[in-house]
């Protein structure tokens, strides 16, 4: 009874209090709401936000096709007439205008040492340093002399070389070596399994490797399933010698370092490539079935290139963090855009990025608040863990805590959306979250997924930052479209770039259709420069998915969108995602999935839909934090985490929670999963139910936990 009593007390209290903090800012916002009329314009923010940003060119009653009304920007009128159309003569052209400065970033690591964790257990850590920077003239010269260290290995030009390797200096530095000798670069994941390693590598018949310390072990079973690889070139590690013992025999097993020294000295000349030439055959993750190798030429990179700096503003003082996958075209190009305007780039990888990280020793800090960034690329999956993260750390708080924090999240939602900023809210409050990434990051290019529209919100508030979304896919150079920075909408991805065209074409089946209203809808083709030449040694899946239409190249995305008055498209389905029930109903499970994957329960999800039921199910990979929290809730203590997710009651309280957020999201009882299964794996790429890009792969899924999928329609 007294603690009720206690708890109604406090509510009051903190209501009451709150109450007039409320009264409080309402003076001050109607005293000063003057000053910031003046000094703020907010109607120019709302006119730039609203602004139409791209027309329809043609149309019909089963298609139409728009185009951006954006001109060019300076960066891209400069490549034009710097007649950059390789991305050697990209590297050639910022050598010398940018020449002494910082270029490239890796922050040394001091030691490696053992810490004992509060449960006892040991696990290594990283005592970091700080970053060493080559400037643009040293990683020009290390680039061509790679490049010619490569001929003196045996490789020859126009032939293709494998880059399998994590995100870091070397990497950037070997593919322009390999660019500067019109060498074709196959890029594969780090975290692709060993089976689809073997395919990309046989496929394409290399017989030179680049590759790293960490993953040159896999190459002793590795080498027995590509006999044509002769050559291994291994990026070092900065603290323990390479073993290069054990490999198969007759395999040459080179430092990376040593190629770059047998360059300095060698006689080849630079070749270089021309627009048309292939610059890259970049491995999909494969969410489907075998990773397909899509053709990328130097034409292709260079226009994206140039759409990319007509949309997203660029400063002088910028830098920028890498640590997503080179090998996925979205981080590729944003770093090259980043080269070509002269940002410095630090590497970071996602055992070092924050001061929490779990390779950062305890008083070490992460990359990121040593390196104090400008600017980031994300995929989805990062930005919803660090919305969570921000969720938990609110909820740990007192009630008071959190009652402050959602009134002062509340108000400056309001007062953006109206145009204004809220410079001492960020200062006193927000600018404190920020730290997280160093306090300096002011914009985040999101992509390869849709973004769910609560996560952009909360990112965008409370990182005070401008969180930009993109749409587009490897098949067309990661070019399609990329929302305006100052867009207050969320859930968008943007209009289409200058280098290239959006088409709606009706789907019948899914009854999206160019007529319909209030938005046009259909299957998103794209056009234009970006667009890949195909797949490599697959000219039947070539001519399926990509057509050619007065001179332009067009690909057939499968994804389904609407184009809204301004121009800007939404991505509101995917024909593969879209499963018909037993009763007639639509689901498009990728829509949900992206829902839900907000619940602060859930870590990821697979929803599947047999069309022969009624009923949706859910894999469920559930946030063991939350679990722990909501079975000491159902007297479930003291239990292993494996016990939680094969308890029956957890699956029902699950269930109900799922059903509780779906509300929230306004999704249609049918398109809610009826029964769940608890996953005690956290789905990874090396497991293979996942892209390198964090994407599901359903019929990998699938097959893995067909019994579960069976039990849960039995139930």
């Amino acid at each position: 009874m007294f603690i009720e009593d206690d708890a109604q007390m406090e509510s009051f209290w903190v209501q009451g209090i709150i109450g007039t903090l409320k009264a409080i800012t309402l003076l001050a916002d109607i005293l000063t709401l003057p000053v910031y009329l003046v000094l703020q314009r907010p109607w120019k923010r709302r006119e730039e936000a609203k602004r139409v940003k791209a027309k329809a060119i043609t149309t019909d009653e089963t298609s139409m096709t728009y185009r951006t009304i954006e001109p060019p920007r300076e960066v891209h009128v400069k490549m034009l007439q710097a007649n950059i159309d390789t991305l050697e003569k990209m590297f050639n052209y910022v050598a010398k205008t940018h020449s002494t400065k910082r270029c490239l970033g890796t922050r040394q690591i001091l030691s490696e040492e053992d810490e004992v964790q509060p449960n006892g257990r040991i696990f290594k850590k990283y005592n970091m340093g700080e970053y060493k920077w080559k400037n643009f003239i040293e990683v020009e010269r290390m680039a061509s002399s790679f490049g010619r260290g490569l001929r003196e290995c045996g490789q020859e030009p126009q032939r293709n070389i494998v880059l399998f390797a994590e995100t870091r200096a070397e990497w950037m530095i070997a593919a322009h070596g390999c660019f500067k000798q019109s060498m074709h670069i196959v890029t594969v994941y780090a975290t692709l399994g060993d089976e689809g390693v073997a395919h990309c590598i046989s496929e394409t018949e290399v017989t030179t490797v680049i590759t790293s310390h960490d993953l040159l072990p896999k190459f002793k079973v590795l080498l027995e399933k590509c006999p044509n690889v002769d050559t291994i070139i291994y990026m070092e590690d900065q603290l323990h010698k390479t073993d290069t013992s054990g490999f198969k025999e007759g395999v040459k097993i080179i430092p990376f370092s040593q190629v770059v020294r047998t360059g300095q000295d060698s006689k080849f000349e630079s070749l270089p490539p021309k627009g048309d030439d292939i610059a890259i055959i970049m491995y999909t993750s494969g969410s489907t079935g075998t990773p397909k190798g899509v053709l990328l030429s130097h034409k292709n990179l260079i226009a994206t290139m140039k759409g990319f700096c007509d949309v997203v503003p660029i400063f002088p003082d910028d830098v920028l963090i890498g640590f997503l996958p080179l090998a996925h075209v979205f981080e590729l190009l944003a770093e090259s855009v980043c080269l070509m305007t002269g940002v410095p780039i630090g590497y970071s990888t996602p055992l070092t990025l924050i001061d929490t990280s779990s390779k950062i020793m305890r008083g070490s800090k992460g990359d990121a608040t040593v390196l104090k960034p400008t600017c980031m690329t994300s995929v989805p999956l990062i930005l919803d863990r660090i919305s969570k993260g921000i969720n938990d750390k609110i909820n740990s708080g007192s009630a008071f805590k959190k009652a402050l924090f959602r009134f002062l999240y509340q108000y400056k939602l309001n007062w953006t959306q109206k145009g204004y900023l809220t410079p001492l809210v960020d200062r006193l409050v927000f600018h404190k979250v920020s730290k997280l990434l160093g306090g300096r990051v002011r914009i985040i290019m999101s992509g390869g997924a849709p973004l769910s529209p609560d996560t952009h919100e909360q990112i965008k508030i409370c990182l005070c930052v401008d969180l930009v979304q993109g749409y587009g896919l490897t098949e067309t150079t990661s070019g399609a479209t990329v929302m305006d920075y100052r867009d207050m909408t969320y859930g968008r991805t943007g209009a289409p770039l200058t280098v290239c065209d959006i088409r709606l074409v009706n789907w019948e089946e899914g009854n999206y259709r160019v007529t319909n209203k209030p938005y046009p809808q259909g299957e998103v083709l794209i056009g234009g420069d970006c667009v890949s030449l195909g797949y490599y040694k697959l000219p039947g899946k070539t001519a399926e998915d990509f057509f050619e239409e007065d001179g332009r190249r067009w690909f057939k995305t499968g994804d389904v969108g609407e184009i809204h008055p301004d121009g800007v498209l939404k991505i509101i389905d995917r024909k593969k995602d879209l499963v018909k029930l037993q009763a007639g109903e639509y689901v498009s499970l990728g829509k949900v999935e992206s829902e839900l994957k907000t619940c602060p329960y859930i870590e990821n999800i697979c929803v599947y839909g047999d069309p022969s039921k009624q009923f949706t199910v859910g894999l469920v990979v559930p946030n063991q934090k939350h679990l722990e929290e909501l079975a000491q809730r159902h007297g479930l203590e003291n239990k292993h985490f494996d016990e939680l997710c094969a308890s029956p009651v957890l699956e029902k309280a699950m269930i109900k929670e799922i059903a509780e957020h779906a509300r929230k999201c306004k999704l249609q009882k049918f398109e809610v999963p009826a029964a769940i299964t608890l996953c005690k794996e956290v789905w990874s790429p090396d497991m293979g139910l996942v892209t390198a890009a964090f994407k599901l792969k359903r019929k990998d899924i699938q097959d893995k936990y067909q019994h579960d999928i069976n039990r849960m329609y039995a139930s």
